[in-house]
């Protein structure tokens, strides 16, 4: 890798200068990087340009591939591929992300459309709600472990038991974790430890690591219906931490390893005196701060100049009233002249239109003598009358 970028500690650096040198950074030191992930938030632009999130368990990262790159390229959500491309930052948005020159899908997208299908059709069912899932019991005494009897898983899990949790009662029972007739064994020890007189307090439920074929027991619908189903509480703990199936989903509880699980079994016991403690302690201190606090506000009140000259207050409203009276009287007076202007124009119209104004101006009305109606035209020797400004009269056709 590059060595990192000199750069003045003292100076102030803007928003967009310190973008464009985490950009630097970034495309000097991971050019031509490889990721595998699952793609998530596909979407094309109109432009052409393709858009997607690359996912694990643990994390996410943008991705963008230019349409002359993007061409050809058959995505789909979900799809676990390998991209290599250079990482780069969107300075607009700060955004640190993969320029993809080249994209191939692997071969597990078949059974991540299996994972996802039965993913959703149990969800629907409520299988996987939080309101049914049980509480861990805070002083656990018999613990019961279904795992590899051989594998790491159980190793591990005993030795942090043995370590944190002292008197504890712990159950094995030993099943296949992967293969054929993994599933019915995963499924009858639950069965079987429900039964178990007295009581499991909590099941632990996992392997180690592997890959998606090889964690593909605990995808099973018949292992998470028995894991939803059960009276214990269990806690899922299979693979690594970016490894999800979905009786992780199905259990009360997810650890990311089955040492995590076995830390989580005994911790509430273990800490819940201490923890009762630190709250007693945080509590009194929170107390005192919030005190405190009050009596340095009550004091700044007390030397507040608004407190001890209450008219810093009113004066200024008093004054803005006073403006806004003045602003409203102009604005009242504008709007009247206004109005008046207009009234009298209308007025100089309808006067202009008037018929006696129209005679003044030397015109005559005519109408036929017999039915009074104004007469546009006239038959020989028919009888008319006139009117003028001055005069009405009577007159024949010639």
């Amino acid at each position: 890798m590059n060595a990192p970028l000199p750069f003045d500690k003292e100076k102030v650096f803007s928003v967009s200068e310190i973008s464009l040198v985490i950009k630097e950074m970034l495309e000097g030191v991971l050019a031509g990087v490889s990721v595998e992930g699952e793609i998530s938030n596909l979407k094309t632009a109109a432009s052409g340009h393709v858009y997607f999130d690359l996912k694990d368990g643990g994390a996410l990262i943008s991705a963008v591939m230019f349409k002359g790159y993007a061409r050809g390229a058959k995505l789909k959500e979900g799809d676990q591929v390998l991209v290599r491309g250079d990482l780069s930052c969107y300075v607009k948005s700060g955004r640190y992300q993969i320029i993809v020159r080249s994209v191939s899908v692997q071969t597990q997208g078949n059974l991540y459309l299996e994972f996802e299908k039965l993913k959703a059709k149990l969800s629907a069912e409520g299988l996987f709600d939080a309101a049914r899932k049980k509480p861990l019991p805070k002083f656990p005494a018999r613990i019961g472990v279904i795992t590899s009897p051989t594998g790491a898983a159980v190793r591990d899990i005993l030795s942090v038991l043995r370590r944190r949790g002292r008197n504890l009662e712990v159950i094995i029972a030993p099943v296949l974790v992967q293969g054929e007739g993994s599933r019915e064994q995963i499924c009858e020890a639950i069965a079987a430890l429900n039964k178990l007189k007295p009581a499991v307090d909590v099941l632990l439920l996992g392997r180690g690591g592997g890959s998606i074929e090889d964690l593909w027991s605990f995808n099973e619908e018949i292992v998470v219906r028995a894991v939803a189903a059960s009276g214990i509480p269990v806690i899922s703990c299979v693979g690594h931490e970016t490894d999800f199936t979905l009786t992780d989903f199905a259990a009360s509880l997810r650890a990311p390893t089955p040492s995590a699980a076995a830390e989580l079994v005994v911790e509430n016991a273990k800490n819940t005196f201490t923890h009762i403690a630190q709250l007693n302690k945080m509590l009194l201190q929170a107390m005192v701060l919030k005190y405190e606090g009050l009596a340095a506000r009550l004091q700044a009140a007390a030397r507040h100049k608004i407190l001890r000259e209450p008219r810093f207050i009113f004066e200024p409203r008093e004054q803005r009233l006073d403006d806004l009276v003045e602003g409203l009287q102009k604005n009242m007076a504008l709007r009247i002249k206004e109005a008046q202007s207009a009234l009298q124009t209308a007025c100089h119209r309808l006067s202009a239109l008037n018929p006696a104004c129209v005679l003044k101006r030397g015109y005559a009305i005519v109408r036929r003598l017999d039915d009074g109606k104004i007469a546009r035209t006239a038959l020989k020797g028919e009888k008319l009358t006139v009117e003028t400004a001055q005069d009405l009269f009577e007159v024949e056709t010639l």
